[in-house]
């Protein structure tokens, strides 16, 4: 038996549904302030698309409803940025890759230096030296391979850790790594 399509009604758009689209977002991801904006500007952009609302009248609603969720503390970039990071920084990510993903996401450069350099401690190095060694192991690069093929990729695995953000430097070290006990003890904060 067919059923008619019950498509759902669309009303027009108001301050209350964005208030709604919002918080339901704020739920289920973690966002910037201009994360959830964007968010909040795309609900209008489309509702104006389908002639629901005026986004001129619209646009001053998105930035009260962001600039309330702000003071509530529900939406913070400080926050949000030390997450994504640290998150960032235990897959792998270099310095530069996690700083060019935050600001992606809108969050202030200067912020981003500070909340890097608070995870990454007095020695930024090791931290960066260690995210690298856990990159090397997700991709299986260097100390990793097969003996018999590690000198032929060492170019591959070079390109690989320079593509993701990391420094000449911190790459060979990785590389020159004699083994997988060596890499793992890189990544636990052993000298090399």
């Amino acid at each position: 038996m067919n059923r008619p399509d019950r498509r759902r009604t669309q009303r027009p758009l108001s301050k209350a549904y964005l208030e709604r689209a919002a918080l339901h977002y704020l739920e289920r991801y973690a966002s910037s302030i201009e994360g959830l904006r964007r968010v909040l500007m795309r609900r209008v952009d489309k509702a104006a698309r389908e002639d629901r609302g005026d986004p001129t009248e619209a646009t001053p609603w998105v930035e009260e409803i962001v600039a309330r969720f702000a003071a509530a503390g529900l939406v913070d970039d400080r926050s949000f940025a030390e997450g994504r990071a640290a998150s960032l920084r235990r897959r792998g990510e270099s310095a530069r890759r996690i700083a060019l993903k935050l600001r992606e996401k809108g969050v202030d450069g200067d912020l981003i230096g500070a909340v890097l350099q608070e995870q990454d401690g007095p020695d930024g190095e090791a931290a960066e030296l260690a995210a690298a060694c856990r990159f090397a192991r997700r991709r299986r690069l260097g100390p990793l391979r097969d003996p018999a093929e590690r000198a032929d990729r060492r170019d591959r695995d070079m390109a690989a850790l320079a593509r993701a953000g990391f420094s000449l430097d911190v790459a060979r070290r990785v590389l020159d790594l004699e083994d997988s006990d060596a890499l793992e003890e890189a990544i636990r904060g052993g000298s090399l």
